[in-house]
């Protein structure tokens, strides 16, 4: 299993905020009334707290301390009513902007996930399950707390900012030139933080993704490690992984708490300034004593959003590591896609034979999963419509490649493979794969019916799913569930034995009717009896189907019209069971070995 910390691809990269964040506006754009309504509220719960200290100050200088006690009831109960005002319209705004967020998460997810359902293999190949997962949920939902905590209530902290800065100013000018001297080491401070706190968070993510893949292969193989005695060792290794998502945390808290403690550091530096100087001034006459009342609250409620500003600044960091993530998961190009070429389709969609054309023929095909290391090498083979033809040799020779580049699972890299004498990657992808039917040798199975399990919600082989169970034998083991075909598959089908999971694969495909059936090992896991009981099933399955099968078993394709020997890569000998046999060939000394086995 994979145990890597830090995926080199997770945390590099440079970000360009303002790029971002107008392709995530994208994603806005839709709730764009609801965010109207929000930015609307925003200044007036900014001139609600704007009022707070002023109604206190003409409460102080013109009653308070005059002893003029007429009206001051009245200010109490409008001080009352901005309070109450300003209540309900944060309730509305923060109402808002959650339903917002949870909408536009929402809709990322479903992008997100509509797009790696269309990645190349390839791609998986590359990048661990646990890692695709983080993009797809905590890394969305890092950008939903962005977007209902962050990225808009900056505006209604910068239009209190600006707000509490117009009236300090108008109210004093010396006074609020004392108070803002530590505003310069304020903004040295959030700058110097900036690229600190932004290459943390890249870290977190990664180690993050790093973990989750861990988990995930870990849990998937829990009885093999449980079978050898590696559950301690497991468990380092999984401690090893915490340890390091936990250290990468900790630059983000020092880092989130050095700038909240700085904060309020120069909030009581300034308000310290505000009494000392205020307080001479008070004494000179020069100002009254509800303006440096005032003052101080001002200069509270001026340091409260820049204290909720370091803290957003921390979410905005991180939101900016996760959708840099997320657009390089969206950037990775799908496998591609073509317009189906009409002239090779009837009208029911099914390609048009033409005489003499192979309907599967491969030319020269090279392929390699890694750069030098070639799996196929100038592989050639024809396949006529309705032939059934066995692909044999050792392990690791290329006979799964073969189908994988048939399905364009994989893109082939020199070469072609013809469809009626046409370039495959000029079909459209959907189309191609609908005329292939495919059984592999561990068999997929998905939480829920068995009903679903063989239709995969396709209304079309719904229709078909009976007639296809009974074809490979299936049905027998289904009507003896108390519930049929609707019986429960839990996940991975643990529930079933593998020979019974495999009888479902195989009605599946029967259930799509496809033009071309491939079997992947199909019956490698399946025991002698059930092996016997499906044999006649699959006969009738290939009846009137152009079928690739790749067999371990030697046995169950001496009916096959050609058997075609692979050998590194090559097709090494061609022909039916008995001419091979008779030629002495790879495929005898195969056969004449299992045989010997038995």
């Amino acid at each position: 299993m994979h145990h890597g910390g830090i995926y080199d691809e997770e945390i590099a990269g440079k970000a360009y905020d303002t790029a971002m964040l107008k392709r995530f506006a994208r994603y806005v754009a839709p709730y764009r009334l609801s965010i109207t309504v929000v930015v609307m509220i925003l200044p007036l719960v900014a001139a609600c707290r704007l009022a707070q200290p002023w109604i206190i100050k003409i409460a102080i200088d013109n009653h308070i301390i005059t002893g003029k006690l007429a009206g001051l009831e009245t200010i109490a109960l409008g001080f009352l009513g901005i309070l109450l005002a300003e209540s309900l319209l944060s309730f509305l705004e923060v109402y808002l902007l959650q339903s917002v967020g949870q909408r536009v998460m929402s809709d990322m997810r479903a992008e997100l996930y509509r797009h790696v359902m269309h990645l190349p293999v390839s791609w998986f190949d590359r990048v661990p399950i646990g890692s695709a997962v983080t993009r797809l949920t905590s890394d969305v939902e890092v950008l939903g707390e962005m977007f209902s905590s962050g990225i808009i209530t900056i505006i209604g902290d910068v239009l209190l900012l600006i707000g509490i800065i117009s009236v300090m100013l108008w109210m004093n000018l010396k006074l609020s030139l004392v108070t803002f001297s530590v505003l310069p080491v304020l903004l040295y401070v959030a700058y110097t933080f900036r690229h600190r706190m932004r290459k943390s968070f890249r870290e977190v993510r990664a180690r993050l993704g790093s973990m989750n893949a861990f988990l995930n292969e870990s849990i998937s193989g829990i009885s093999i490690i449980q079978s050898f005695n590696r559950e301690r060792d497991e468990e380092k290794r999984f401690n090893e992984l915490n340890a390091s998502y936990r250290d990468a945390n900790m630059p983000v808290i020092f880092w989130d708490a050095s700038l909240y403690a700085l904060v309020e550091a120069l909030s009581s530096i300034a308000v310290g300034l505000i009494i000392w100087y205020g307080g001479g001034e008070i004494i000179k006459g020069a100002l009254t004593f509800g303006v440096l009342v005032a003052f101080i609250q001002y200069i509270e409620k001026f340091f409260s959003p820049i204290r909720d500003l370091s803290a957003k600044y921390s979410v905005m960091q991180g939101a900016m590591a996760s959708l840099e993530r997320i657009f390089a998961l969206l950037d990775t190009p799908a496998t591609e896609q073509k317009s189906p070429l009409l002239p090779f389709f009837d009208k029911g969609g099914c390609m048009t034979e033409q005489v003499d054309v192979p309907l599967i023929e491969f030319c020269d095909v090279s392929f390699s999963y890694q750069d030098g290391n070639d799996i196929l090498n100038n592989f050639n083979l024809a396949v006529h419509r309705g032939e059934r033809i066995a692909l044999v040799g050792e392990s690791g020779g290329g006979k799964t490649t073969i189908t994988r580049l048939l399905t364009r699972l994989y893109e082939i890299e020199r070469g072609s493979i013809l469809l009626q004498g046409v370039d495959i990657q000029e079909f459209d992808l959907t189309e191609v794969r609908r005329r292939v039917g495919v059984v592999l040798q561990d068999p997929c199975l998905f939480a829920g019916s068995i009903e679903f399990n063989i239709c995969l919600g396709d209304e079309e082989a719904r229709q078909r799913i009976r007639q296809a169970a009974a074809a490979v034998g299936a049905d027998r083991f289904i009507d003896r569930l108390p519930n049929g075909y609707q019986e429960e598959v839990r996940e991975r089908g643990s529930n079933f034995s593998v020979g019974e999971k495999q009888l479902i694969s195989f009605a599946r495909a029967v259930a799509f009717d496809p033009e071309i059936l491939v079997l992947d090992e199909a019956t490698a896991s399946i025991d002698s009896a059930s092996e016997q009981m499906i044999q006649e099933g699959i006969r009738g399955m290939m009846q009137g189907r152009t079928s690739l099968v790749i067999a371990h078993r030697l046995s169950t394709i001496k009916d096959a019209d050609r058997i075609v020997t692979i050998h590194h890569g090559s097709k090494a000998e061609e022909g039916t069971h008995e001419e091979l046999l008779r030629s002495g060939g790879i495929y005898s000394r195969l056969y004449q070995l299992q045989f010997s086995e038995r």
